[in-house]
């Protein structure tokens, strides 16, 4: 939803709830005239302006922990089911291609010992952290804004630099914000320092992945496949390149590309947590209580 729907109605609020589809400019939010707190309902806020929030004496919250194991959980899933050829055989096999034989998917490769590499080692990134060391994946991550240590209490390893990363990890999860440092950082010269047959998926921010370059890179057979949650425009156009090719038979990203509707967060239980969260947010601010969880 674009500026032009939202002005009219929100200019009298006491305070709003904004979920990831609204976009909230500054455009937007220099005609709230009593507005207390906005709450972006979710984790990410770079549909929102906070900056020009905070220069309006408004605070902007996010929802951090509503849907952190969702998430992780969706992207372990991704993860698992491109790993053991699960979505590649059955994509096959559904249409008629090939024997009803393991070698459909060869080769495939054990999880246990694999590289797990984790972008971003915040609560989602560490919740998939553990659960791929769970699952006996040798887990590695890049997140310069963790202090010291962290890596020892969790027991994983560190990468010095995000290249350090790139170049060992056969699973790669992204999970860090979206910002003006990670924006399109999985490039085509970034992707292509992963070793050969590696694995992305992405349940973050779409504009943090180059798609077209993932597209390429499964093309090339770089990439063994792709689980993609979140892209920077959403919903794609029909005539999206990767959507086309995403929905052709004859094309290599039909078998091995995953594509969710950004709904990596979706469970009951995470609705309700968000809802519940946010207005319990709002109603602290109403009574005179600071809020908690500002961004801004």
């Amino acid at each position: 939803h674009g500026e032009d729907e939202l002005i009219g109605r929100i200019e009298d609020a006491d305070a709003l709830m904004v979920y990831h589809c609204i976009q909230l400019t500054a455009r937007v939010i220099e005609r709230l005239t009593r507005c207390k707190l906005i709450v972006r309902c979710g984790v990410g806020f770079d549909n929102v302006d906070p900056a020009f929030a905070r220069t309006r004496g408004i605070p902007m919250a996010n929802i951090p922990d509503y849907g952190t194991e969702d998430v992780a959980d969706t992207a372990i899933a991704m993860m698992m089911t491109l790993a053991r050829g699960v979505h590649l055989t059955n994509s096959r096999l559904r249409r008629r291609e090939g024997a009803w034989h393991y070698t459909q998917a060869v080769p495939l490769h054990r999880l246990r010992g694999r590289v797990c590499g984790i972008i971003g080692l915040g609560r989602i990134g560490t919740a998939a952290a553990l659960r791929a060391k769970a699952l006996g994946m040798d887990v590695v991550f890049f997140d310069p804004y963790v202090p010291d240590g962290k890596d020892k209490s969790l027991g994983l390893r560190r990468a010095k630099s995000f290249e350090e990363l790139l170049k060992q990890s056969h699973l790669l999860s992204v999970h860090c914000p979206l910002t003006d440092e990670t924006r399109r950082m999985l490039d085509d010269s970034a992707i292509a320092l992963l070793p050969r047959g590696a694995i992305i998926v992405n349940t973050a921010r779409g504009a943090v992945v180059d798609v077209l370059a993932v597209l390429r890179a499964i093309e090339s057979g770089h990439l063994v496949g792709a689980g993609i949650d979140v892209l920077e425009k959403e919903p794609p156009p029909d005539d999206d390149p990767l959507l086309k090719a995403w929905r052709d038979p004859q094309h290599p990203a039909h078998d091995r590309l995953i594509l969710n509707p950004h709904s990596a967060f979706y469970t009951e239980a995470g609705l309700r947590d968000m809802r519940v969260k946010g207005s319990e947010n709002v109603r602290r601010v109403l009574l005179g209580d600071p809020p908690r969880n500002v961004v801004n």
